[in-house]
């Protein structure tokens, strides 16, 4: 069931229960008098009382008839009985009626069922035996205009309240806009100052060393002078990708290509050709984690690596890859310098806090022996409960 059905349901319970205590006041009220019981005007009026009570429960457009009527059935049944000024009919029922006209209605009808009740008002008390002088209209003023008054009032209300809840949703929207606007003018600020810095030197790197290569290829140089020129142009050449990426990112684009753990042996491969000695080992069935996973380790091993080249003492780099069957983790193991008074720096806090944005967990630190240090980072892939 929507919303607006459930709407609907409720406002028709609570104009069936606004009803049906209007015809228990009324009923209780016309009953408890002293005026005889039984005979044909008595049972004729109570009947009508219930039933112009009962309409109170129809749709708020009928609102002016439902009035219309409850001040009918109040002039004609106290003509019927002919007073005395104490008799009580559907008093609730004329108030209520009242109000929802007021409340519901606009315009021409709105003022019209006004005219209708006051003017169907006068003659009641008339029948009570009101005197034929100022005291019957203020008296229908009283039990008409007040209630009618009310109801505009809160439909008068509820639409001002309505109106600044729509302002204020507006103005958060507007301001939310602008907010989006001023990101985007930051993003693309810092895409231009990536393209034309960054991208510039990295650039130049890639074809100085390109050109360092090609002379000392053409001299016969040093075959590992010629592999470290081959693995910076290499290097500069996946920087530049990967700038490619963060400017479409930044753009509001979405890169052509993401890395991923699929890539980590490539990633490797760079560190391989330029002499580092770098292991990889992979445990369990291989599976593709979600994109945002997947791309999230290939950046964190390539920042574990990094800090291994920073840290390190030059040993041998382990890379561990294990698939579970609901999680997946990587880790680096690599001997390293302790450095008194030196801890984590911007690289460890960098993975931190790219692991925890995605809900994943790590653990770094020294081995036992305060020789090796070890980085790893695990994520749980399985649904919230």
């Amino acid at each position: 069931m929507s919303r607006s059905d459930r709407a609907r349901r409720f406002l028709a319970g609570q104009s069936l229960l606004v009803a049906g205590a209007c015809v228990l006041v009324d009923v209780l009220a016309f009953i408890a008098q002293d005026d005889p019981a039984g005979t044909f005007s008595w049972v004729f009026a109570l009947l009508a009382v219930v039933a112009a009570d009962a309409l109170l429960a129809t749709r708020a457009r009928w609102s002016g008839w439902v009035a219309a009527v409850a001040v009918a059935v109040n002039a004609g049944c106290g003509l019927l009985l002919g007073g005395p000024p104490s008799l009580r009919l559907n008093e609730a029922g004329v108030l209520v009626a009242t109000y929802r006209a007021g409340a519901w209605l606009r315009g021409v009808p709105a003022v019209a069922s006004l005219v209708v009740v006051i003017a169907g008002l006068v003659p009641a008390f008339l029948a009570r035996g009101y005197p034929l002088n100022g005291t019957v209209l203020v008296a229908a003023l009283k039990t008409g205009l007040i209630s009618w008054l009310v109801g505009r009032y809160t439909t008068a209300r509820r639409e001002f309240l309505d109106e600044l809840r729509r302002e204020t949703e507006q103005e958060e929207r507007d301001a939310r806009e602008a907010v989006s606007r001023a990101i985007a003018a930051d993003r693309a600020g810092i895409a231009r100052d990536l393209h034309d810095v960054v991208t510039h030197h990295v650039s130049a790197i890639s074809v100085h060393a390109g050109a360092a290569r090609l002379r000392l290829a053409k001299t016969d140089g040093d075959p590992s002078a010629l592999s470290s020129l081959r693995s910076v142009e290499d290097a500069s050449r996946a920087a530049l990708g990967d700038l490619r990426n963060m400017l479409d990112l930044l753009h509001g684009e979405r890169p052509a290509e993401q890395l991923g753990l699929a890539d980590i042996d490539s990633l490797l491969h760079g560190f391989r050709t330029a002499g580092i000695p770098v292991r990889l080992r992979t445990t369990g069935a291989p599976f593709v984690p979600p994109p945002a996973v997947d791309v999230a380790l290939y950046r964190v091993v390539q920042e574990m690596l990094t800090n291994a080249l920073r840290h390190g003492d030059g040993g041998v780099i382990t890379v561990t890859v294990r698939y579970e069957a609901t999680t997946v983790a990587v880790e680096t193991r690599n001997p390293y310098r302790p450095a008194p008074g030196v801890s984590g720096g911007r690289g460890l806090a960098g993975i931190r806090n790219r692991v925890q944005a995605l809900g994943g967990r790590l653990r770094a630190g020294p081995g036992a022996d305060a020789r090796t240090w070890s980085t790893e980072v695990c994520f749980d892939l399985r649904e919230p409960s």
